[in-house]
């Protein structure tokens, strides 16, 4: 047994039953419970799962052409590198979780899944002596059912629904003060990034900040296991801790925000001039980040409601924009020290699988650095006022943007850019298929 198994079994006698999870396409946790005399097996490299498993639809339904095109092969699932953590939100407190990454059986990696095409577009960095610097913001909501409908859970007024978000309001996170105590012990415990939690500006929404990271691997596990966490804790007080990109129509989305700068060999961000206006290459990634910013929204929006966010009222950009401390555009400067110059990517939502999200991003600034691109004169003012709209707003041309893209191609590779598209496509399809509530209201007695 490896030593890392052997100390977490030797440290948790408690534990009985061990989560093995597999981050999908959509990054939904697929995966397998198993007793805890099992663990071995996994770390042996003796536990495996079809590859179809990583591109199962947000409903966990199979794309037949993928099943039948491969024969649903297994591949072979092997641990992450500390990922083997107790869940304390589990009802006994007696499960752990271990989070798996597929490779093929000759031992070579997987490349259908997120993890490894991450590990792919960092090659590039790394070829290059650079060491990217990433962190996110999460925007979630913290709901609850009421006849099949999401409701608010943060205080109202007497005798109405709340009216607006107070946004930084202190005392709505008093009213949530046990979960969010909970909340700061599991990250303790799962040794996560707790940068702490403010109240966002819709109501019920929040947002927690993770720590910047120079391993973009790393961070993307953190967000996967901080968005489970957060949901687990949530969910032990009741609630429903929800990363839907637009759970209320008249309110603004939930986002995931991505800063990132590059350090070199030395340590020195590349970014860096020692002016605010940062060095050449700042302003080359954020070209690159413009230029295949239409052919990224797949990713950065990846569920059919995802697209609802990208309307005026939001605070979603729908065009490809930058601009210096300014949270009206695409691609912003934020100010502050000159050694930590860097840039914040706006347009993804809190639904986007952090691999892919952090894939793209990091793809289109070499691209752009490679290609000394550059982003045109930065935006000052309302970026949302104007009348440009060239990002895909509805999820069909996103999809068939990215089916069709060389760049997507060329930056995650064929394997992910065939079976993301054909599991959208699977989604599309059966969105498009069924007849909501507005209809009805809208043309079953009128016509």
């Amino acid at each position: 047994m490896s030593l890392e198994a052997d100390w977490f079994l030797r440290a948790h006698p408690e534990i009985t039953t061990i989560e093995a999870l597999l981050p999908d396409c959509n990054g939904v946790m697929r995966g397998k419970w198993l007793p805890r005399h099992k663990l071995h097996k996994i770390f042996e490299g003796e536990l495996k799962l079809p590859k179809t498993a990583l591109s199962l639809d947000i409903w966990g339904r199979d794309v037949q052409e993928l099943v039948f095109a491969s024969g649903d092969a297994d591949g072979t699932c092997r641990p992450v590198e500390g990922s083997l953590l107790p869940t304390p939100w589990s009802p006994d407190g007696q499960h752990g979780q271990v989070m798996l990454s597929m490779y093929e059986a000759d031992g070579s990696p997987y490349l259908g899944d997120p993890r490894h095409v991450l590990k792919r577009v960092l090659r590039r960095y790394q070829e290059a002596g650079w060491r990217p610097v990433v962190a996110a913001e999460l925007e979630f909501s913290l709901v609850s059912w009421d006849q099949s409908l999401p409701r608010h859970t943060c205080p109202a007024p007497v005798g109405g629904a709340p009216v607006g978000g107070n946004t930084y309001g202190l005392d709505v996170l008093h009213h949530h003060r046990d979960m969010m105590e909970d909340l700061r012990l599991a990250c303790e415990l799962q040794d996560l990034p707790f940068d702490g939690v403010v109240k966002e500006s819709a109501p019920s929404q929040y947002e927690i900040n993770m720590q910047h990271v120079d391993s973009p691997v790393l961070a993307a596990k953190q967000v996967v296991m901080m968005k489970r966490l957060i949901k687990g804790v949530a969910g032990k007080h009741g609630l429903i801790a929800s990363f839907m990109a637009k759970p209320f129509d008249d309110e603004p989305g939930n986002g995931m925000h991505v800063h990132c700068s590059v350090l070199d060999a030395k340590g020195v961000n590349i970014f860096d001039d020692g002016t605010q206006a940062g060095t050449p290459l700042l302003r080359n990634a954020i070209a690159g980040c413009l230029a295949n910013m239409a052919d990224s929204v797949a990713v950065l929006a990846p569920s059919y409601n995802a697209y609802r966010r990208f309307q005026r009222g939001c605070h979603a950009p729908t065009y490809p924009s930058w601009g210096y401390e300014n949270r009206t555009v695409a691609v912003r400067v934020p100010a502050g020290s000159h050694g930590a110059r860097r840039l914040e990517h706006r347009v993804a939502g809190s639904d986007a699988n952090p691999y892919l999200l952090f894939a793209v991003l990091l793809a289109s600034m070499m691209d752009g650095i490679e290609q000394n691109l550059s982003p045109g004169e930065p935006i000052t003012g309302d970026a949302y006022c104007r009348e440009e709209t060239s990002l895909p707003v509805y999820m069909h041309d996103a999809v068939k943007l990215f089916s069709a893209s060389d760049f997507i191609r060329q930056a995650l590779g064929g394997e992910l850019q065939r079976i993301f598209t054909l599991t959208k496509e699977q989604e599309i399809t059966e969105f498009r298929k069924r007849v909501t509530l507005l209809e009805y209201q809208s043309y079953l007695e009128k016509l």
